[in-house]
């Protein structure tokens, strides 16, 4: 690997193929409010992928509902969302390459998740996959992924530069951006790809390994 001293991963979208299950759930809570509200909100989730679900919630309520929710209505709404996501997320297939990367670097180098699914669930999602032993630690919301970032750079003594983020969105890059570590993106097949051009992408992680010696 390198130089290479860690790897830090989203997980929808990145190790699993879970992006558009949180898009169907998103578009399921809004049933009661009209097809025209139900896309607006599925555009803007596939638009701001990496954004936690509260912060969502909020900007949907608020903008396209015009009800300003309460902190209470808030977590009553993510809290269905959890409901409808976290066993679909757990069955979700792999991103092809992913489970092969892991279990061939796991042992030689930290591997890491940032992630905005909250904290609780996140662990239970990645123990329930069979996937917790690959990994040094796994971080989720309310923390930002930055936050993560900076956080394992300060805990580990790792150098920013040697450090690589592999993200699906553009939050996962201006994450990276702000902890200045490297950057690698994946597309996720259908969507639109989210970062500038000169930014390293791939279309899964079967050739992770080789663009990171690059």
């Amino acid at each position: 690997m390198g130089d290479v001293q860690a790897i830090v991963f989203d997980f929808d979208g990145v190790l699993a193929e879970s992006v558009h299950v949180k898009g169907e759930a998103f578009y399921q809570l809004y049933e009661d409010s009209g097809q025209d509200i139900q896309q607006k909100v599925l555009e803007h989730h596939l638009a701001h992928g990496g954004v936690s679900r509260f912060d969502k919630i909020r900007h949907y309520q608020s903008e396209f509902l015009g009800k300003p929710p309460s902190e209470e209505e808030v977590q009553k709404i993510a809290d269905r969302f959890s409901d409808l996501v976290e066993e679909k997320v757990v069955q979700s297939d792999w991103v092809a390459g992913a489970k092969e990367f892991l279990e061939e670097f796991y042992q030689r180098l930290p591997l890491f998740v940032a992630s905005a699914t909250p904290q609780e669930e996140l662990e239970r999602i990645v123990a329930a996959r069979g996937m917790s032993g690959y990994f040094k630690a796994v971080f989720g919301s309310p923390v930002t992924k930055a936050e993560h970032l900076k956080s394992i750079m300060a805990e580990y003594g790792y150098d920013p530069q040697k450090i690589v983020m592999v993200g699906d969105t553009i939050s996962d890059y201006n994450a990276a951006q702000e902890a200045v570590t490297r950057f690698i993106g994946r597309i996720v097949a259908g969507l639109d790809r989210p970062f500038p051009e000169d930014v390293k992408a791939i279309d899964d992680l079967t050739t992770l390994a080789d663009v990171i010696n690059v």
